[in-house]
């Protein structure tokens, strides 16, 4: 008489286990698929729409090397040169208050601020909050404290300054996610071999999250070049040349839009489209620079 323990143990079998896993991908890679199906189907219907009605306009030959000054509402030609010199100036000021700031702070919540630091904490709380704010308060904070209270008239200096708080803490979040994915081993060779803190960060840390951070740059940058309401409180639309920063109306991009809306010709609606697809192609632009010179930055090994 034999026992059970005799008797053979049949191997269990994986067909049906493994059916179901192989279905259970199958799914998940097909709802996978649709997601990203169904967020490109706005975006291309939008780029396809803005570059079909925008490109009569950029076609003429006079619309990067003129201005709107002395049209009327209905009258054909003109240009955006205006518009496009007032967006890179208040874009470029905005850019060398923002950068280095925002860097810095995101240096020294990932390097020098502990957990137990009271200030790191307050930074960080700080950070979430202007990452929030609407671009009118951000417009509505410095018309108080720029122009009513300390009395400077209405410029584009001052519309710079209200795109600062809605840059910095975007630079200051995108750079602190690239410096934290640098590897602490680095950090610690660097550190082992007697070199200063600060050096480790300025010759190691910063140029292996390089890359990553001229790209959040770039895109916190594209982010503020398209706001609104700054250009409405803080200054006036000129459709001239205007490269006084702190004195007189200048034209934008965004501001060519918002005073066209009120035109009802085809000019008008022309100049609306025109505007919208120039800004694109500047974001863009700056979009492949930055690609490129992270690109050529990078730290390669040996």
């Amino acid at each position: 008489m034999t026992s059970t323990l005799d008797r053979p143990v049949k191997a269990p079998t994986f067909q049906g286990v493994g059916a179901r896993r192989r279905a259970k991908d199958v799914i998940a890679t097909i709802l996978v698929s649709l997601a990203v199906v169904i967020a490109l189907i706005p975006l291309v219907w939008v780029l396809f729409t803005v570059i079909a009605k925008g490109l009569p306009a950029l076609t003429s030959p006079t619309w990067f090397t003129n201005s709107l000054s002395g049209l009327t509402a209905s009258a054909d030609g003109g240009g955006i040169y205006h518009a496009l010199i007032g967006t890179l100036l208040q874009g470029i000021v905005c850019a060398v208050f923002s950068i280095p700031l925002g860097i810095f702070v995101a240096i020294y919540l990932v390097e020098y601020a502990d957990r137990k630091s009271k200030l790191g904490k307050l930074t960080t709380f700080m950070v979430d909050i202007l990452s929030g704010v609407p671009s009118i308060v951000a417009a509505l904070f410095i018309y108080a404290l720029w122009i009513a209270t300390f009395g400077f008239p209405k410029s584009a200096f001052a519309v710079s300054l209200a795109l600062v708080l809605l840059m910095v803490p975007v630079v200051i979040r995108s750079t602190e996610e690239m410096l934290r994915i640098v590897p602490m081993d680095l950090r610690e060779a660097s550190y082992a071999l007697g070199v200063p803190k600060w050096k480790t960060i300025s010759k190691i840390v910063l140029p292996t999250a390089l890359p990553g951070i001229i790209t959040g740059v770039m895109l916190a940058l594209a982010r503020v070049l398209g706001e609104t309401a700054p250009l409405l409180i803080l200054v006036g639309y000129a459709p001239f040349i205007n490269f006084d920063l702190f004195n007189g109306e200048m034209g934008t991009l965004p501001s060519v839009m918002v005073a066209e809306m009120n035109n009802p010709t085809d000019a008008g609606t022309n100049r609306i489209w025109g505007a919208a697809l120039t800004l694109i192609l500047l974001i863009a632009i700056l979009n492949i620079v930055a690609k490129l010179i992270g690109h050529f930055s990078q730290v390669r090994s040996k």
